[in-house]
């Protein structure tokens, strides 16, 4: 077994809690998580890929063990999340990786490749959208309405994701047998949601998503312009991120590879061993 290392280091007066494992010298793969969990997420891709990868997995601010500091003394927005990922990435001395992006962690993602180009390898996407393509209405109607009237007659709507009976529905929906998922992964994300003051922050990146949508224009000239890989591994099945966002890939990077899995949002928890092995095959061709 790899050994896997929990660390933390601070940042810009924030700590930041990161999961590591590979040797030092190997090529980076950086997974950022999603919503509305962590690192966690990835606790078993982790020793899968770190025989030929150096894997780097932080928590985001206001997520698993990094620092959630209320939503008064941090601004909780895709902008300053990225910059404190980057800060993060110059503390470790890395200045060039492939990204492993997923729901929230793609938005993150894409903002680390526009302010530097040429330190993305290439891009795993794995449910992390990038096109309007990929936004199932009824899930994200909610929250484009609080984004533009954020009153508490809207935010009663999307103030219901971070509840139990919508937690467990992010893991279960689109799952074949939902057997498969362990029940551990939204109890972790549940106990870490009732920190002091984490409600705050995550209505305020509701309310702040839209910014991820105006960014996707120069996502989409990246791509076509920097020709990096991009291999598309989705849940089909996920009613947040629907399969026609991994698709849309393919306009701007004609060579990716799209694989569309019967999973649903959260698909390393059902096809670890799927996933795993469509990873080592796309990264073998470059």
């Amino acid at each position: 077994m790899v050994p896997v290392h929990h660390r933390i280091v601070v940042v810009d007066g924030l700590e930041v809690f990161y999961r590591e494992a590979g040797p030092q010298d190997a090529p980076v793969l950086l997974l950022l998580h999603g919503f509305p969990t962590s690192s966690h997420m990835f606790r078993h891709l982790i020793p899968a890929l770190a025989g030929r990868c150096r894997v780097i997995a932080p928590d985001h601010i206001g997520y698993g063990r990094s620092s959630a500091p209320s939503a008064d003394e941090f601004e909780y927005t895709f902008d300053n999340l990225a910059d404190v990922t980057r800060s993060f990435l110059e503390t470790l001395g890395v200045d060039r990786y492939t990204l492993y992006v997923q729901d929230y962690g793609a938005p993150i993602g894409w903002r680390l490749a526009l302010a530097d180009p040429h330190a993305v390898a290439g891009v795993i996407t794995q449910n992390g959208n990038a096109y309007e393509d990929g936004f199932v209405p009824e899930f994200w109607g909610p929250v484009w309405a609080y984004a533009e009237h954020p009153t508490l007659e809207y935010e009663a709507a999307v103030r219901s994701a971070l509840g139990r009976e919508a937690v467990e529905w992010q893991y279960l929906h689109g799952v074949p047998d939902p057997s498969l998922v362990a029940p551990e992964a939204w109890e972790h994300d549940l106990a870490l949601f009732a920190r002091p003051g984490v409600d705050r922050a995550q209505l305020a990146l509701f309310a702040d998503y839209p910014s991820n949508r105006s960014l996707y224009p120069e996502v989409h000239a990246w791509l076509r312009e920097s020709g990096v890989p991009v291999l598309a591994v989705w849940g089909r099945n996920d009613l947040i991120f629907g399969p026609d966002g991994a698709r849309a890939f393919l306009r701007d990077a004609p060579h990716a590879r799209v694989e569309l899995l019967d999973g649903g949002h959260f698909l390393l928890e059902s096809h670890l061993d799927e996933v795993v092995r469509i990873i080592r095959e796309w990264r073998s061709t470059f």
